[in-house]
């Protein structure tokens, strides 16, 4: 029986006048599965990233993400986790995880308390956010991510610049999130830091895939 896929790409372009960021990509990513993408700056990650959260329009090609055949449709089922952090400097994690949930008012969240332990912050601390040290910061964005229980989270270099008890506790999370189905894309330059992670390694060069290779998680 076929393994049911969450992202389906099928020769896809994004294109900037003559320059082609994407080339023809054509993947398929299968549900509860962490896929690592690797490549140089340049590469075609970040934007193969914003292409499935549906951020970004491709040129040419088709992308299929949650058996929707566009990646708007379903949004608020995408967790995208960015450089920029996304949280305001002078408030606490939980008064940004507040505000983030009013937001989306109506809709199914992960309590803000709840969100804040996974990532190993405390829901009491209330120190703003602009004090905080790369590391809690990036944590404190993945809370924020986490709001939505995403069933699809996409990670753009999540452990740059991040001290190592924030990567680890980190990979906990992720560890915990695709045990539980959520499928997981991420972008890094330490391949080292998403051994326990990664079932595969997708490999990008100018644009176009150029071959995939195992993880120690598959």
């Amino acid at each position: 029986m076929p393994t049911k896929n969450t992202v389906e790409l099928e020769s896809v372009s994004k294109l900037y006048g003559s320059f082609a960021a994407l080339r023809k990509v054509t993947a398929q990513f299968p549900v509860g599965q962490c896929c690592v993408i690797l490549g140089e700056n340049g590469a075609g990650k970040s934007t193969l990233l914003r292409v499935i959260a549906g951020l970004l329009h491709p040129t040419l090609g088709s992308v299929r993400v949650l058996d929707a055949p566009a990646p708007q449709n379903v949004r608020q089922r995408i967790g995208f986790l960015s450089h920029a952090s996304m949280l305001y400097d002078e408030l606490s994690a939980m008064e940004n995880l507040r505000y983030f949930s009013a937001l989306n008012a109506g809709t199914e969240r992960m309590p803000a308390a709840e969100a804040l332990r996974l990532v190993g912050l405390k829901a009491e601390l209330e120190r703003p956010v602009g004090q905080y040290s790369q590391g809690m910061r990036q944590r404190a964005a993945l809370a924020r991510v986490l709001l939505a229980q995403p069933d699809l989270l996409l990670l753009d270099e999540p452990f740059s610049n991040v001290d190592a008890a924030s990567v680890e506790q980190m990979q906990r999370v992720l560890l915990t999130l695709r045990s539980r189905g959520c499928t997981i894309l991420l972008t890094t330059h330490q391949p080292e830091l998403t051994r326990p992670l990664a079932d595969r390694y997708c490999h990008m060069q100018h644009g176009a895939i150029a071959g995939w290779s195992e993880g120690s998680a598959a």
